[in-house]
């Protein structure tokens, strides 16, 4: 079945849990309500990790259930962040979330194990965004939006990779990739629109498995039919891309703030290519999203 919301995605991940999950300085009402959300419907067991008396303040001034939840004690959330990945670990937690923690904390965290070889597997970290945006028939995947700067071809066709798996995971049989430049039209001056030109042969010759990838392709021509059919641009990916692969860090903050502020989406965010998901909400999202964010993760653990 493809998911085609987050209700639906939290209803899969049930099926797939519960999970153990620590959850990274809940120290706010969201990130408090959402992982009780996900022990009462068998999503998650949660692992609070975090400053107890604030925890147990927050619960008790919101009226939110801790009840059968562990909680680990580190006020600090740089400790918590390594407490949290120390559980990762040792397999006493399948998935980190951050709730409150400065996001480097948790990927400084992931950097510094990454040198003794405790939570990767060698291959790229990246971040996966999924939007479900109004009047869309289907979720959008936004990547990379919070780990690679300025990626290389070499990188590109990995978070396409790790993207497509995501995808996968959504139940997108074959999902269309869209690799994101100015226009559609290959140029030599412009250096992106040439990486897209061999990403996509790259998809066709295999060495990216999974999904159909075309490119350059700008933004309107990903998404819209009517855009795609007035430009006469044709081909499997045109209008219906269900994969978006932004330049760089930057453009995906940038696309992934819009799609939120100004179209009203929601966002799961989650972090692959370790031994481990980290699901990572952005610190200010509702309940609902920061649910969306840990089913996510319970998806891909």
């Amino acid at each position: 079945m493809t998911i085609k919301n987050f209700v639906e995605l939290v209803e899969m991940a049930k099926r797939k849990g519960p999970k153990q999950v620590a959850v990274v300085a809940p120290h706010d009402r969201a990130t408090l309500l959402a992982a009780s959300k996900a022990r009462k419907g068998g999503l998650a067991h949660p692992v609070l990790v975090g400053d107890s008396a604030a925890m147990a303040g927050i619960a008790k001034e919101k009226g939110i259930d801790l009840a059968g939840m562990t909680v680990v004690d580190e006020p600090h959330p740089k400790l918590a962040a390594r407490r949290a990945m120390e559980l990762a670990k040792t397999g006493q937690v399948d998935l980190v979330m951050n709730g409150l923690a400065q996001p480097r904390y948790l990927l400084e965290v992931e950097a510094a194990l990454n040198e003794k070889g405790l939570l990767t597997t060698g291959r790229l970290l990246t971040n996966v965004g999924v939007f479900e945006i109004p009047g869309l028939d289907r979720l959008i995947l936004v990547c990379d939006i919070g780990m690679v700067i300025l990626p290389t071809l070499e990188q590109r066709a990995t978070i396409i990779q790790n993207a497509i798996e995501v995808a996968h995971r959504l139940g997108i049989e074959e999902p269309k990739v869209a690799i994101l430049a100015a226009t559609e039209t290959v140029d030599p001056r412009v250096p992106l629109s040439l990486d897209a030109a061999n990403l996509s042969k790259m998809a066709q010759r295999g060495q990216i498995k999974g999904g159909i990838v075309d490119g350059p392709m700008a933004l309107d021509i990903a998404v819209s039919p009517h855009s795609a059919r007035i430009k006469d641009i044709k081909g499997a990916v045109a209008g219906q891309a269900d994969i978006l692969i932004v330049p760089d860090i930057e453009a995906g903050r940038l696309l992934a703030q819009t799609i939120t502020c100004f179209a009203r989406g929601a966002m799961a965010s989650v972090v692959v290519g370790g031994k481990c998901p980290l699901a990572m909400p952005s610190r200010a999202d509702p309940p609902e999203a920061k649910l969306a964010s840990l089913a996510l993760g319970v998806l891909m653990a």
